[in-house]
């Protein structure tokens, strides 16, 4: 569908939950969130109601997102109902990859396209201090599973930080070489818990661009968030997604459902226009839908503002 300011919108994340078995510095508070109640997160049904009448509308990608999609009970379940919708061809996740390894197969065979998983650091005991939890080699444990199932391309998400990780940019592009995938490096965000880092924290890539003349722009033929990048003779390639210094706003693509059944036209947007009232009615949740996208945001403030206007916080939003 066509939105106001003349874009294609055709993809769509869906937040399944806001609730995550990592506590990431930059996304959650160290003693954890108080999660939703199982009534106020929408049901595996109306989350399909909302897709089927999106792809009404010409969304044909989706991705599920959390807090951490996979610790949602029957996650493959509504994959594969996803995947049985005629218009939907692209079927992603987004997740931090603890228990994915053990869910791969079971996610490919329902209909997972492509995963991206966040990995902030290569490095164990830094691992443990960013996510507060966790073990690493689950992680890398989960990668290298993906890549065996063919579930390809296998994007990494990696927010770079000064003083915290940045120091690993040279460790992750070596990663590279070695096997076929992705790293996006992206920009920390003023959103949420975030707020608290970003002065101190915040990345300029075009510094790290001057500094790695090794690295061979690689042009792509699809709208992309992300500028990429790769090493002579390197399995994988690497990609910076600048949000704030570059945004990307005319090119947008995309809407998001949090978990509680709202639209977010805008990450960035504090407007969210609450269509879980309509899901007894298909007619009126296509209208209703429709005028959300159509009403999209022309693009965010931050750069001008310095921070977010969302009034949620990320992980209620959806990575």
């Amino acid at each position: 569908m066509i939105d106001k300011q003349g874009r294609n919108i055709n993809y769509l994340r869906v937040s399944v939950t806001d609730r995550c078995n990592l506590r990431c510095i930059y996304c959650m508070p160290e003693e954890g969130i108080e999660s939703l109640q199982h009534d106020d997160i929408l049901r595996f049904e109306d989350i399909l109601k909302i897709v089927k009448a999106a792809a009404s509308l010409g969304i044909n990608k989706v991705r599920y997102t959390g807090g951490e999609p996979l610790v949602m009970k029957d996650i493959n379940k509504l994959i594969y109902e996803t995947y049985k919708l005629s218009r939907i061809d692209d079927i992603a996740i987004t997740t931090n990859g603890i228990l994915l390894s053990d869910m791969a197969v079971d996610l490919k065979n329902a209909g997972l396209k492509r995963v991206n998983i966040s990995l902030d650091t290569l490095n164990k005991d830094k691992f443990r201090n960013i996510t507060r939890r966790g073990n690493l080699d689950d992680v890398l444990n989960s990668i290298e599973k993906c890549l065996t199932l063919d579930l390809k391309p296998v994007k990494i998400n990696t927010v770079l930080m000064r003083g915290i990780n940045d120091t690993e940019f040279i460790d992750f592009l070596n990663l590279t070489k070695e096997i076929p995938v992705e790293i996006r490096f992206i920009e920390i965000m003023p959103i949420g818990e975030s707020i608290k880092l970003y002065e101190e924290s915040k990345v300029n890539f075009s510094d790290i661009l001057k500094q790695h003349t090794e690295l061979i722009p690689i042009e792509t033929t699809t709208k992309s968030t992300a500028q990429l990048y790769k090493l002579q003779g390197a399995k994988g390639k690497i990609g910076f997604i600048s949000p704030i210094s570059c945004q990307f706003c005319g090119d947008c693509n995309r809407i998001r459902l949090t978990s509680i059944g709202t639209i977010k036209p805008c990450l960035h947007s504090k407007e969210e226009i609450n269509i879980r009232k309509y899901l007894n009615s298909e007619e009126l949740l296509t209208i209703k839908l429709k005028s959300a996208i159509f009403n999209k945001p022309h693009e965010h403030h931050i750069k001008e503002e310095g921070a977010s206007r969302s009034l949620k916080m990320m992980y209620q939003i959806g990575g």
